[in-house]
């Protein structure tokens, strides 16, 4: 397919995750991805990032970072109570649309931060580690940039813990999110990706065991919504 029928068609990164198709895919979904995101989760998105940000318990004074933070939405909670809160992604299109926010906003990859060592007092990733071509060469880069003793929480889409629920689940992420992404989305071909990436993922226990091989301890999870989001959480061994 050339170039220009990728654009005609859509567009949308394959489950190998390099690393510049990634980030066009999210440059070309950046203007809408917002308004999408609460369409696609029922307005549930608000509710994850207020648990994301309670389960990385940040105090004013503290700085954190917030990685794969698109437009920043997610930054500004974190930010609340006087954290400093920065926002890091690899796509240029993302940072553009939210660079009216408030909060401080810098190009990175999350396997090769641009953060010195032992630099913040915990890292977030929401809904961005399944893009990472390397989810656990990331891991690693965070616990690198964290101070001992720091927090990191991942929140994601994982697995309903119900098996009822776990099949309509999956038939609405298969089915129903492309369909309705058609509407509302300026690049519908991303959601089929992202549909795909989430089926890929692995469940919880399998997560936390990512988290404690990259170095973190006293790792745990929390699902929310049934399971469909799991935030796990890690302390930075001292």
């Amino acid at each position: 397919m050339s170039a220009g029928d990728r654009t005609q068609a859509g567009y949308r990164a394959t489950l190998e995750k390099r690393p510049a198709e990634v980030a066009a895919m999210f440059d070309r979904v950046a203007g809408r991805y917002d308004v999408t995101n609460t369409v696609l989760s029922g307005g549930l998105d608000a509710g994850w990032r207020r648990a994301t940000r309670e389960a990385l318990g940040a105090r004013a004074g503290q700085t954190v970072l917030d990685v794969a933070a698109g437009t920043g939405v997610s930054t500004v909670e974190l930010a609340s109570g006087g954290v400093t809160a920065i926002a890091c992604d690899f796509s240029q299109g993302m940072l553009r649309a939210g660079a009216h926010r408030p909060v401080p906003m810098v190009a990175g990859d999350a396997m090769a931060l641009p953060l010195a060592d032992e630099s913040v007092d915990g890292v977030v990733i929401s809904f961005g580690l399944r893009n990472v071509a390397d989810p656990d060469a990331a891991l690693r880069e965070f616990a690198r940039v964290t101070r001992p003793g720091g927090t990191l929480v991942v929140c994601e889409f994982s697995t309903p813990t119900w098996a009822p629920w776990r099949t309509v689940y999956l038939e609405y992420l298969m089915r129903a999110l492309p369909s309705i992404a058609r509407a509302v989305s300026s690049n519908p071909e991303a959601y089929v990706y992202l549909a795909e990436s989430i089926r890929a993922w692995p469940p919880q226990q399998p997560m936390a065991a990512k988290l404690q091989a990259a170095g973190w301890s006293d790792v745990a999870w929390r699902n929310l919504t049934g399971g469909i989001v799991a935030l796990h959480r890690g302390t930075k061994r001292g």
